[in-house]
Formats: structure tokens, sequence, C-alpha cells
């Protein structure tokens, strides 16, 4: 959604870089760039006069003048500028101490409420909640099934009473509700309310109705991130006739330029609490100002790539994974559990896609075809235990038939088992030489071996004087162990000089 915004915003922040000296006149350009960004991009004119005002005013002080970088303290400026304008901090749900707290949902029709019910209730499912769906929205026509089939899918109980399509009273189903939610022992009351095509007399007395007759502890506005400046009016609107204590975006993965999404929290006051950006349920999450603006600047979002990560993947698993790096012990199903983890994560371009730099390679992640995982999978599931144990085994009449089961060519059984054992090599020599994975049985074999000749014994090492000149690069310790991550140069958001992304091979769709 944001893709246009921070293009242009990137390549106007990019002319600044190499300046060892800014100008008034540079920064004044610089800001006239950055407001036509904004303003192209559909921000509200309030919000885009006060962020260009506070950026020129930080730009031109002493802030800049004496910073060592003059062009990075600008970047750093807008960034904390517009991590102000998207809520500053991230802002948690307030949960009641005495269940059931109490969550309502408010908005127009055809902003993803519905669908949004299900996202919520599945993501406090997993924080160990017991949440009940609430059908309140009791005219729109197939509104209860819809909650219902979403409910099943999110594997959470839905408590609808009244068929809908104009039928029921949905102040009576809400307040009935919580009732319900005390007896089955529900922690969270998640309440589906009515919209309608625009913000009438009859949609406001509802919803405020049926906010009296629950008294939630937050209530939602639920906002389409597509329909440009009309967020802001209907916000509003919605805040002055039944009052939010929050704001969710959804469908954040449109086309639409997006910049009204940055201006409701402004207008409005309140907070961004979550951001939904797919129809699958799982594609829903906190949402956190500092990341927002780090994607928009081009600068990657490596935090929630790690914490999907850690979602994804079995920390037991990958650690024997990782011990077995160093003594070339990596298996076939080692690779697939791996596999297996990356693609829980998402689509391969959304991952990427979130790495630092990857504005640069938009063209190549478009290209990206998962299926291509998909065919690798297959290729190894169509080995037996023991080829997947030890390819070495895999002959040619082997591969033939792996190639036949899995439904591929016996070149791309090749190209898969001949990469395997490239990478098998290159990441045990990685480890060797970063000191990682050798302890235990490996270090005792390579001590055994030691002053015997034969023709097992590989070539040895050329010996450096005092290790690596300058140290190990990127803070690794001379000594073995894990590196400390924090004297990377540039951190995490930064890729190593001279990194050309459009360079990357990435696997291109058939």
């Amino acid at each position: 959604m944001f893709d246009t915004l921070s293009d242009r915003l990137t390549s106007v922040l990019q002319n600044l870089r190499g300046k060892g000296k800014l100008s008034d006149a540079d920064i004044d350009a610089t800001a006239r760039e950055i407001r036509i960004a904004l303003l192209e991009a559909d921000v509200a004119l309030p919000v885009v006069r006060e962020f260009i005002k506070q950026v020129k005013d930080r730009a031109k002080g002493a802030e800049v003048s004496q910073a060592l970088n003059p062009a990075q303290q600008v970047i750093k400026i807008v960034n904390e500028e517009l991590i102000g304008i998207l809520g500053g901090e991230t802002r948690r749900l307030n949960l009641a101490k005495n269940p059931p707290s109490v969550i309502m949902l408010a908005g127009l029709q055809g902003s993803g409420k519905t669908t949004l019910a299900g996202k919520l209730a599945l993501w406090l499912k997993k924080q160990g909640h017991t949440p009940l769906l609430v059908a309140c929205d009791l005219q729109r026509p197939n509104a209860v099934t819809q909650l219902q089939v979403v409910g099943e899918r999110a594997g959470v109980t839905t408590f609808a009473p009244e068929p809908g399509n104009g039928v029921g009273d949905p102040v009576d189903v809400a307040r009935r509700s919580i009732e319900e939610a005390r007896r089955a022992q529900h922690d969270v009351v998640i309440v589906d309310t009515a919209g309608r095509l625009g913000v009438d007399e009859e949609l406001m007395r509802q919803a405020a109705d049926i906010r009296d007759a629950v008294t939630p502890d937050e209530t939602l506005f639920v906002v389409d991130a597509m329909i440009g400046q009309d967020a802001v009016t209907t916000a509003e609107a919605f805040r002055d006739g039944v009052g939010f204590s929050g704001v969710v975006l959804t469908k954040l993965d449109g086309d639409a330029r997006g910049g009204a999404a940055l201006s409701v929290r402004h207008v409005t006051g309140k907070p961004i609490l979550f951001a939904s950006n797919g129809e699958k349920l799982e594609d829903f999450d906190v949402f956190h100002p500092d990341r927002m603006a780090s994607r928009i600047l081009g600068m990657g979002d490596v935090l929630t790539l790690i914490e999907q990560a850690e979602q994804a993947f079995d920390q037991e698993k990958a650690e024997r994974a990782a011990a077995k790096l160093g003594t070339g012990e990596l298996t076939l199903e080692d690779f697939l559990e791996q596999m297996q983890a990356v693609r829980r994560m998402g689509p391969i371009g959304n991952l990427l896609g979130m790495l630092p730099g990857a504005g640069q390679m938009k063209e190549q992640l478009a290209q990206v075809d998962d299926s291509h995982l998909d065919r690798l999978q297959a290729i190894i599931r169509g080995m037996t235990p023991a080829e997947r144990a030890n390819p070495k085994i895999i002959n040619a009449s082997r591969r033939q038939r792996i190639a036949k089961g899995s439904g591929v060519t016996v070149r791309e059984v090749n190209d898969l088992v001949n990469r395997f054992f490239e990478a098998r090599k290159m990441m045990q020599q990685m480890a060797g030489r970063f000191g990682f994975g050798l302890g235990g049985s490996a270090t005792k074999k390579r001590k055994g071996k030691k002053g015997k000749k034969g023709k097992n014994k590989g070539p040895t090492p050329p010996k450096m004087k005092g290790g690596f000149p300058g140290g190990l690069p990127g803070g690794f310790p001379q000594g073995g162990g894990m590196p400390d991550l924090s004297q990377l140069g540039g951190g995490l958001n930064e890729l190593p000089p001279g990194f050309d992304p459009s360079k990357l091979k990435l696997p291109k769709k058939k």
C-alpha cells in the first residue's frame, strides 16, 4: 500500500547522501519534495503541514548543524516524525481485570469488520485467551452465517441466537452475550456490529445503544485503508457519535495510496492498535509505529521478520540443525523441516520485502515463485528415509524413480542434490571459520586425526598469525562462539557497503 510513498521518500532522502554539509536551501528543497510525496499519497493537509514544520525546525537547528553526518541526521528526523504521526509507541489492548473483557467493533459496511473479528479472535486464542464471537450484525444478508464460518475457521465459539437478515434485536443479543460468556467461562467477548454504506443517524444510534448495553473495555473503529480521505471523515464522525478507543487498519495489502491511514491517528487522536494485510486469518498483527515508519522509508522490518520466524520455527529442531552445520551431518530431512517452517511464515516475496534495501529489487520480488519450494519439498518427500539421511547413495536409477514419483524431471532432482551438497559444504566451512558447531564430537575427531597421514586427510589451511587481520569481520569473536550482533556495521537496518540487491538471483515464475 505504501509503495508509492516509500519510493518517493526514499528517492528524496537518497539525494541527501554524500553531502557533507546541508544549507537552508537544501533543507527547504527536501521539505518541499517530502510535502509533495505526502500529498500525492493522500495524507491529510493539516497532517502534512505539521509534519513539514517539525522536520524543517529540527533540520535547521543545532541538531543537524553540529552533526557529523547532516544527511543521516535529517533522515533520522524524518523517521522520528513519521513514527510520531503513526502514534509514537505501540499500544496494547486494555483488558478488564475481572473477565469477561468486551471488545466492540464499529465501522462502515465493507470495511472488513466480520473477517477482522475472526482474525482478532484467532490472535487472542494464540495469546491464551478463550474469546467468544457475538453476531450483532442482524441486517446485512448472511452476516450471521459469515461470522459463524469465520469463527469455525478460527476455532472459537460464536454466539448467534438470532438468524439475522433483518430479524432480531442486536442490543438484546449483545446484552445476552455477556451472560453467555460468564456461563461458558469465556474471558473475552468480541461484538461484531452492523455497518452502513455511509454514516447516518440510525447507524450511530444502534452502535451507541450496543455500547451502553455492554460497556466495552475497548471500542475499535475498523477502517478500510483503501477509501482515501473519506476514512478521516468517517473516523471523525464515529469519534463524535459513538466514541472509540482505538483504530484497526484493514486491507493494507491493497494498491491504494494509503496516506489516509497515516492521517487517521493524527486527526482522531486515537492510537492504531492492529493492522490487517490479507484475506487469511493469520494476516493480522499488532501495529508498531516504528516498524511501519521503517518500512515506509525503505529500511525494512527485521523485528517483525524475527518474530514470525520464532513462531514458525521449532526451537529444538533449529538448534539440532545448527549443531549439525559444523560437523557436516545436515541431512535432506533437516532441510525439508526448515523449508516447511519458511513456508509457514508466508509468501517468500513478503519475507524478503522485510529486509533492508528490499525496495531496490521490487521487480525481482514480484517474480519470486513460491511453487519452487513446493517442488523441492515434493522431490525430498519422494525419497526414502535412507536417501534423505545419506544423499550420496542416490544413483542414476534412484534419481529416475524419485523424479517419476514427485512429478519432476531428473534434471531437477540432480539440481537439488548437487545444490544441497554445495550448500552443506559451504555452511560447514563457514561454521569452521567462525567457530560454530565445532565442539563435542567434532573437536575430538579433529584431535584424533592430528599428525596422521593418509588419503582421508584434507588440505592444511594456511596459518594466519594473530588470526584474521584486524579481527574477524562484523564482531565475530576470535575464539569462536556467537558473534556480537550489536557490533555489526550500521545495525540491522542497513546493508553492507557496496551491496547490490538487484543482482540477487531469485527463483522466477515459469
